[in-house]
């Protein structure tokens, strides 16, 4: 009898033993298993949080930029900021731009846009959203600038208005070189003709 309830007692024991022991490992498991997958939404939020870092290391505020050529013609672009681009670091996006172009023995060239993509090794800018240009007596107002600093040139183009204090033109395209100081303005269909108001 003694034999059989030691026997007994020495089963119950071990069942007893291995249903604690598959207890405590399924706990420790299911502990295992959410650690990971806490860790794996840290790294997760790690790198989302190192993406934003990244793109606010790209953005600069109050972004300016300047260029003088060997004539001493002068070049200043100014944004209220400056994107970076990720693809190309020599280009930098830009909101609000207000730029200047000083001519030796002439008169300033003032261009203001709400976007622009500025090239840090030629200086040539892209300019677009509600264009203005102060040029002479004239006031240029278009979709978009193409301004190339090595030829001296802008290209308007995209509903462009042309307003003098004798009149207001529209066309397709205003080219201006502003080493020769002189103006082209055409349309892009030739059976198409400028349309020029008088102001008088």
């Amino acid at each position: 009898m003694k034999k059989k309830i030691i026997i007994s007692g020495s089963v119950i024991i071990f069942f007893f033993s291995l249903l604690v022991y598959y207890y405590f490992n399924l706990n420790n498991e299911k502990k295992l298993i959410e650690k990971k997958k806490k860790i794996e939404l840290v790294k997760t939020e790690g790198i989302e949080n190192n993406e934003e870092e990244i793109r606010s290391l790209n953005i600069i505020q109050d972004v300016s930029y300047s260029a003088k050529d060997t004539k001493g013609n002068e070049y200043f672009v100014k944004a209220s900021e400056g994107t970076i681009d990720q693809n190309y670091d020599n280009f930098i996006f830009l909101k609000s731009v207000n730029a200047t172009i000083n001519l030796e023995n002439y008169k300033l060239i003032e261009i203001s846009s709400d976007f622009g993509k500025y090239n840090t090794d030629n200086y040539d800018t892209i300019f677009s959203k509600n264009v203005i240009i102060k040029y002479l007596d004239n006031i240029i107002k278009g979709g978009y600038l193409d301004f190339s600093w090595g030829k001296n040139l802008m290209i308007i183009s995209k509903n462009v208005v042309l307003e003098s204090n004798q009149s207001s033109l529209q066309a397709d395209v205003i080219e201006v070189n502003i080493e020769k100081k002189d103006i082209k303005i055409f349309m892009y269909e030739e059976n198409k003709k400028v349309n020029i108001k008088s102001l008088n």
